[in-house]
C-alpha cells in the first residue's frame, strides 16, 4: 500500500462518519480514529516485521484542513443524525416515491427516511423546519447510532 492510498484512505474516513477503522492486511496495519466532528485525531501506519518494523503517525494538523473545508461551509446547516442503529432506506416501500430529495422543504414532524432495526421499521421525523441541502448517505446502507443523515438549512 503506497502513501497515495493510504492519504486517499484517511480522507474517505473523515468525511464517512465512523469513529475508527482498522486495516490489516498481509505486510500493512492501519488504523485511523476520528473526532465526533468528522476530524482525524490519529491515524497510524505500521508495517509488519516482514521487513524492519516501521511505525508512522500522522499529524492531525496535516489532515485538518482537508475536513475543516466542509464543516466550515456547512456551519449554518443543522445536521439531522440517526436515533437508533440499523439500515436506512429513503422510501416507504420500494414502489413508493422517495420521502424527500435534495431541495425538498420539510416541516418539523415531516417523516424524512425509515431505519430498519431487527425488522421493524421506524419513521424518522424532522425535529426542524428547513430545506434538504445534502443527503448523507445512500439508500439501503448500514448507518450507526448518531450517524449524520441529512443536512438542512433552516433559513
Amino acid at each position: 500500500m503506497d502513501l497515495k492510498e493510504i492519504q486517499n484512505l484517511i480522507k474517505f474516513v473523515a468525511n464517512s462518519g465512523v469513529a475508527e477503522v482498522k486495516l490489516e492486511m498481509d505486510d500493512v496495519k492501519i488504523t485511523i480514529r476520528t473526532t465526533l466532528e468528522g476530524n482525524v485525531s490519529e491515524a497510524t501506519y505500521v508495517q509488519m516485521p516482514a521487513q524492519p518494523v516501521l511505525q508512522q503517525s500522522v499529524a492531525a494538523q496535516q489532515i485538518a484542513p482537508v475536513a475543516a473545508t466542509p464543516v466550515a461551509e456547512n456551519s449554518h446547516y443543522i445536521t439531522i443524525k440517526s436515533p437508533i442503529i440499523g439500515t436506512f432506506y429513503r422510501k416507504p416501500s420500494p414502489d413508493k416515491p422517495m420521502f424527500v430529495e435534495v431541495g425538498s422543504t420539510i416541516a418539523k414532524g415531516n417523516v424524512l427516511c425509515v431505519i430498519e432495526a431487527m425488522k421493524l421499521f421506524n419513521e424518522i421525523e424532522s425535529e426542524v423546519s428547513g430545506r434538504i441541502v445534502k443527503i448523507l448517505v445512500d439508500d439501503m446502507s448500514p448507518v450507526e447510532y448518531d450517524q449524520p443523515l441529512f443536512l438542512v438549512d433552516p433559513s
